[in-house]
Order: C-alpha cells, then structure tokens, then sequence
C-alpha cells in the first residue's frame, strides 16, 4: 500500500477509556467480513461499476484527449457542478497546486476555476474578468437537472452571446452527464443538443461523490497535467486487499470502518498535514456525511488542515468535549523545504531550529499533535503517505470510499443514496417558482 495506517493509539488498551475496547472492534471486524464479501460480489457481477474503474484503461486516452482540447489555448478552464460532480476534480487537481495557497496562482497550464458553490456576487464577477475567447466551460451533472449548475451553465452562455461570441459556443463548452434513458433527455442535454455542445456521458451506475475516479474526476485531473493511470493504479493497490480475500483485520479499508462503529463517537475529525490534501478533507466530509448520515445513524465528519488548525480547533479538540475520533494524515515533509540557518535560528530566540527544514518542524507538529491527543485521551488513528503522488492519492481515495460503503453495512443504511439532499432540491425549485 502507498500509505501506511496504524489505530494502535484509538484503543482502549492503549489511551484509556475512550479508546475503542478490543470485543467491539473485533466484533465489528467479524461483521465487516459480510461487507467484503458483498464487495467482492459486485466486483465479480460489475454491479458497482465504482469497483471496475481502478483495472479500467480503455477510456484513458478519451479522457486525455479531451483533457488536452480543453487546455489547448485556453488561459482558463471553468469547472461548474457542485458536490461530487466537483470536489473529486478538486481533489486531484490539488495535486498539480490548484488552490494551493500562495501558489495557485503560478501553477502551469490554463488558470482552473471550480465554481462548485452558488453565490452572485462571485459568479458576476468570475464573468466579468474571464477572457471568454480563451476560456472553457465544462458543465458536469450525472442527472442533468442539478438546479446549480444549470444555472450556471445557462448564465455563462447567456454572457459569452452578449459578447458577441454565440457562433463560438460549441467551441468553449462541454458537458458531461448520464446518457438519456429512452426519449427523455434531462435539462443539461437538451441545452448542449441545442447549441451543439459535445457530451461526455457520466456512468450512470457510478453516484456524484464515489465518481472521482471516472471522467468526473479525471479529466480535469488529466487538464491540470496528472498522471491519471497512477490515480487509478493506486486505487487498484487499495482494493487488491479486498480482492485477494485478506481477513478484515488484514484490510485498511475495513480496519478503519470497524474503528469508526465501534469507538462510538459522534464526531469524527479529518485531519491532514499537507496543504495539497486540503480539498482531499472536504470531499472525505461529504462522501460520509451524505453516505451515512441516514435513519438517524452516522458521524459528523469535520475537516482540518494541519499545522494551521492546530491555532483554531486543537485547543478543543484535547480540551474539549471526549465525543471525537481522530484521522491525523501526515506526509514524508521531514528533510524537505527550507534549510533554517544557524545564526538567524539564535536571533529568532529558536536555537534549536538551526540547520532543520521547514519540513522537519511539519513533521515535528504532525507527530506532536496525534501522541497529545492520544496522551489526554483521544482516540486517534494515523495515516503516513511518505510521498504524495497520484498514485498514494488514488489509494487513498479508493481507501475511503471502500471505508465508507463498509461502514454503511455495518450501520444498515444505504451509502448510495441521498433522500434528505433530494427533498431540498425540490422544494427549492418549488419556492424559485413564487
């Protein structure tokens, strides 16, 4: 496995009362074994398509195709959905410095702009200062009739016509959405049939939060630069367990489902200490939130960045409230970044940083803050990525979202699913009516 986890300081044995007690979590290991055999079911009937995509090569050329059209002269490439149709693109284009803070800004290739939220005064002004002659837009939705980005996508349209570039649209746009059933084309490709706008079809069997590793997720992926065989190669290194039939405690995957049921905490807190495994925390928080939170079950995942949150939520999180588990996340930093030199160490007042890196004292606080959680307490599992690349991030993705669906089984919900979210989206569309 590209990462290592270890949950040895979220056991009772080893923290004290709030760690999880060894009968629970072997009890949940040994319920998990169903889960796997279930996945190792769809895998073998192709019934969870998600399950196919890491051995699958026959779209990688298609993807960056497509990928290399859209950077192909273009000072700007609009990514709009929101949630899964958005996040998992984030995710890997963090990799190649996307919203990199301080340095996003010099990343090489086409500007990436992800509007995966729906504000105003942000979109106006997003269209105000694009260069439309250079930008594309690409409008992702799996059902075609997500309120947002139909919004978005019309208004962009409507802007780029009053720009006197209407004969351009094919050009500038792309959608990307599930093929039509029958004679019923959803909102998003009737608009694109309209105006001649290419489709790239979204799996249907693959929902908006598990699709980052299909072309959702990809081809911005594939336009930031990335190497999108080793996302999915990773993603193949974190089911190979899973396939090869290991025992649950022999599977990361479901190691850390057990841990999740079987602590008992309603909390549970993503922290990573790599500013490029930021937008990694925020797709985490909805893929459990939205799998799990059902029939009154599930945990409220938070996200965190390390070090910086270590000045905003640490303080509660040792001295607060016991009802947390801890996921710390660190990377191989240590020997990396910036060299301190000796004498401006002594003028500091910080002598012993002479001769260490920036990457030391990460690595340093990294440690510092999953052994002080687990002093006072806390139940903490660590996850080490030595080096973070497409293809530890792959792994690590499929590890979560293979975590996620083992989880549901061991709570009895549906991971796939969302009917609290539908119920929204209709009656907002209901009160935009008046």
């Amino acid at each position: 496995m590209p990462f290592r986890q270890s949950i040895d300081s979220a056991r009772k044995e080893s923290i004290g009362a709030h760690g999880v007690e060894a009968v629970a979590l072997n009890d949940a290991l040994t319920r998990s074994a169903g889960a796997l055999d279930w996945i190792r079911a769809r895998h073998a009937d192709g019934a969870l398509p998600l399950l196919r995509l890491p051995a699958k090569h026959d779209d990688i050329h298609d993807i960056r195709t497509t990928a290399a059209r859209l950077a192909s002269d273009a000072t700007d490439i609009v990514i709009l959905g929101v949630g899964g149709s958005s996040l998992g693109g984030q995710t890997l284009a963090q990799l190649a410095d996307y919203a990199v803070e301080g340095v996003g800004a010099f990343r090489h290739g086409p500007r990436l702009h992800f509007m995966d939220n729906l504000d105003p005064e942000t979109y106006v002004t997003l269209l105000a200062q694009l260069p439309l002659m250079t930008t594309r837009f690409v409008a992702i939705s799996k059902s075609g009739g997500t309120g947002e980005t139909l919004m978005q996508i019309t208004a962009a349209m409507a802007t780029v016509k009053a720009a006197g570039l209407a004969v351009k649209i094919p050009d500038l746009f792309l959608g990307l959405t599930e093929p039509a059933k029958g004679d019923k084309r959803s909102g998003l490709r009737v608009l694109c049939d309209e105006y001649d706008i290419a489709m790239l079809e979204h799996d249907p069997g693959v929902g908006g939060r598990f699709s980052v590793l299909t072309n959702v997720g990809l081809l911005p992926a594939a336009a930031a630069g990335l190497d999108i065989d080793a996302i999915r190669g990773g993603a193949a290194e974190a089911l190979k367990p899973v396939l090869e039939k290991r025992t649950p405690a022999e599977v990361p995957a479901a190691v850390g489902a057990a841990l999740s049921v079987a602590v008992g905490k309603p909390i549970a807190v993503m922290m990573a200490y790599a500013d490029r495994l930021e937008r990694f925390t925020r797709w985490y928080v909805q893929l459990w939130a939205e799998s799990l939170g059902k029939n009154g079950k599930g945990t409220t995942p938070i996200a965190a960045r390390g070090p910086v949150d270590q000045h905003s939520q640490l303080q509660l999180f040792i001295a607060g409230p016991r009802d947390k588990l801890f996921t710390i996340i660190t990377t191989g930093t240590a020997g990396r970044g910036p060299r301190i030199e000796p004498d401006l160490a002594r003028l500091a007042g910080e002598p012993d940083f002479a001769g260490k890196t920036m990457g030391d004292l990460v690595a340093a606080q990294g440690r510092a803050t999953a052994e002080t959680l687990a002093k006072n307490g806390c139940p903490v599992r660590t996850i080490h990525i030595e080096q973070l690349d497409e293809t530890s991030l792959g792994a690590l993705l499929m590890h979560f979202m293979l975590e996620t669906i083992i989880a549901a089984h061991l709570l009895g919900v549906d991971p796939f699913d969302q009917p609290a979210v539908e119920e929204g989206k209709i009656l907002a569309k209901q009160y935009l009516k008046g």
